[in-house]
């Protein structure tokens, strides 16, 4: 099966956080306490192929292994349906996820770098490696996208599963449709100011 095949039956997609949605650098800040307060920095891009992806109907989310509300901050803003932080073993996640939104494995997309993110990969109806990804996902991954993560892998992932659901285009007019109010309130973030 091709990988446009097995994108052609995604209902939810799913990506990893750091290095995937982020370069992958956590820059920790100390505040006046002595605390660290972590910063990540996100793609604008990846930010709108989230609204076009749910503008076509996917349902998505992140699992991470760290907790950060930073994070939290950016999966509010995208209005994301699944939020799960500190996860070391994603396949719980997952498996709830399968339960919540009633579908199985194989109408699931993944989106990882790192070994962490493998069990799901091996599972999922089509796993997606970025571009910066560690050799042992690229090697089974389905589709590997043309950018790094924090840098639009998310919105090459999104792109290339409308693209073979056929909607992509279609979603992009919706979206520039100043008539639709889902397109106008869609990924309106406010980064909690």
């Amino acid at each position: 099966m091709t990988a446009e095949d097995r994108a052609k039956n995604i209902k939810v997609l799913i990506f990893d956080v750091d290095g995937v949605l982020t370069d992958g650098q956590i820059f920790v800040v100390p505040n006046s306490e002595g605390h660290g307060i972590e910063v990540k920095g996100f793609a604008a891009h990846d930010g709108l192929g989230i609204s076009l992806a749910r503008l076509a109907g996917l349902r998505i989310g992140i699992i991470t292994k760290r907790q950060s509300q930073t994070v939290a901050i950016r999966a509010n803003d995208l209005k994301l349906e699944f939020i799960y932080q500190g996860q070391s073993h994603k396949m719980n996640a997952i498996n709830e996820i399968l339960a919540k939104a009633g579908i199985t494995i194989d109408q699931l997309a993944y989106v990882g770098d790192d070994i962490i993110d493998l069990p799901v990969m091996r599972a999922c109806g089509l796993a997606i490696a970025t571009a910066n990804a560690r050799e042992q996902v690229k090697a089974v991954a389905h589709f590997i996208t043309l950018n790094p993560g924090g840098s639009g892998a998310g919105r090459d992932a999104i792109d290339f599963i409308l693209t073979a659901q056929g909607s992509l285009e279609k979603v992009i007019e919706q979206y520039l449709d100043e008539s639709n109010a889902a397109a106008a309130a869609a990924d309106v973030g406010t980064g909690n100011m």
